[in-house]
C-alpha cells in the first residue's frame, strides 16, 4: 500500500453522545444519565466526549416527543431560525451551545462526531446507521448480526439531530417496547458505543485502517399501509412479514392481510430487504416499513493527519 493511496483525515477531537431524543426510548436515556454522573468509561485520551439528554421534556413524560419529532427537524430551514425557536425544540441550552447550531453558518468543524443512541421495538438486533464512508467495525457484538443501514436518499429527508455533525452515527438496538428498558438491549448499546469511541481513539493515535468492503442496506423508499378513501388503515402486516427485518422479500411474497382475510402480496422486479417493520412510532408517519436493497460499500484506506494535534 503506497502512501499516495492513503486518505488523510483530520483527527476527531470532540464527540457528543445523544440519548433521549425520543423520550420513550429508554436505553439511551438510562445510559446518558449514567454517563453524566459517572462518565469515566466513555472518556478517551486526546478528545472531549460529552453525553447529552437531548429531549428532557419528552423524557420526563416518557413519550416520543412533545410538540414535534425532534429527530426530524434538524434541517437547514429550522437550524437557520433564531436561538429561541431552536431551543423550543429540545429545551436544552447546554446542548445547543455545545453544538454551535445557531446560526447554521457556525464553524461546522467545532463538533466532529455524534453517536446517537436509540432503541426500536421492531426486530432489529443491532443497527448502525452510517452516513460517512468510514464504517465502524461490527465485531464488538460478534457473533450477533450487525446490519448497516445507509439512510442518505435524495427524496427522503430524515433531518436527525445527529446530522449536524461531520461524522454522524446512530446506534439502534432492539427489540424493546417503548417506555421499557431491557438489560440485554442496554448492554449491547453500551458495548457498541464504547467500541466506537475506541475506534476514534485508535484513529486519532495514528492507526491506519486499510481499505475494506462491507455489506450494507441502502434505503430506497417508505411503504405505507393500505388505506381506504377516508385515509384509514385497512390492512395489517402479514404474519409472514412480521419480525422479518433484513430478510429478503421477493415478488409474490405476502405483505399485508385485511380483516376479511385477503392477502396483499409484494409486487416488484427485484429482491428487497424490509426493515422498521410495523413500528408503533411510524403509524403516524404513514410508514409500514422501508424497503432497502443490499449492496457493498467500499471504505478507503484512512489515517489521521499527523499535523492535527489540537484538542480545541
Amino acid at each position: 500500500m503506497t502512501s499516495s493511496s492513503v486518505v488523510d483525515k483530520p483527527a476527531v477531537r470532540r464527540v457528543a453522545i445523544f440519548g433521549g431524543t425520543h423520550g420513550n426510548e429508554l436505553s439511551g436515556v438510562f445510559l446518558v444519565k449514567h454517563w453524566q454522573e459517572n462518565g469515566a468509561e466513555i472518556q478517551r485520551t486526546g478528545m472531549e466526549v460529552k453525553p447529552f439528554l437531548t429531549n428532557p421534556r419528552a423524557v420526563k413524560k416518557c413519550t416520543r416527543y412533545i410538540d414535534c419529532d425532534l429527530n426530524r427537524v434538524f434541517d437547514p430551514d429550522n437550524l437557520g431560525k433564531s436561538y429561541e425557536v431552536a431551543q423550543s425544540y429540545c429545551n436544552t441550552t447546554d446542548c445547543l451551545e455545545y453544538l454551535h447550531l445557531i446560526p447554521l453558518s457556525a464553524d461546522p468543524s467545532r463538533l466532529q462526531m455524534i453517536s446517537q443512541n436509540e432503541k426500536k421495538e421492531s426486530e432489529i438486533l443491532l443497527l448502525l446507521k452510517v452516513m460517512v464512508e468510514v464504517p465502524l467495525a461490527s465485531n464488538a457484538l460478534a457473533p450477533e448480526r450487525c446490519p448497516v443501514l445507509l439512510i442518505e436518499h435524495p427524496s427522503l429527508k430524515y433531518a436527525t439531530t445527529r446530522s449536524v455533525a461531520k461524522h454522524p452515527v446512530g446506534v439502534e438496538v432492539g427489540p424493546q417496547p417503548q417506555g421499557v428498558v431491557r438489560a440485554d438491549a442496554l448492554d449491547k448499546m453500551r458495548k457498541i458505543v464504547k467500541h466506537g469511541l475506541d475506534f476514534v481513539q485508535l484513529f486519532n493515535e495514528g492507526k491506519e485502517f486499510p481499505p475494506c468492503t462491507i455489506e450494507v442496506f441502502k434505503i430506497m423508499e417508505k411503504v405505507d399501509y393500505p388505506r381506504n378513501k377516508n385515509d384509514e388503515v385497512v390492512a395489517i402486516i402479514h404474519p409472514k412479514l412480521q419480525d422479518q427485518d433484513w430478510q429478503p422479500l421477493n415478488n409474490g411474497d405476502p405483505l399485508f392481510l385485511t380483516l376479511d382475510g385477503e392477502v396483499i402480496a409484494y409486487t416488484g422486479d427485484c429482491t428487497v430487504y424490509p426493515t422498521f417493520i410495523n413500528e408503533a412510532a411510524y403509524y403516524e408517519k404513514k410508514q409500514a416499513f422501508v424497503k432497502t436493497v443490499k449492496m457493498n460499500l467500499t471504505a478507503k484506506h484512512i489515517r489521521a493527519l499527523v499535523l492535527d494535534q489540537s484538542t480545541s
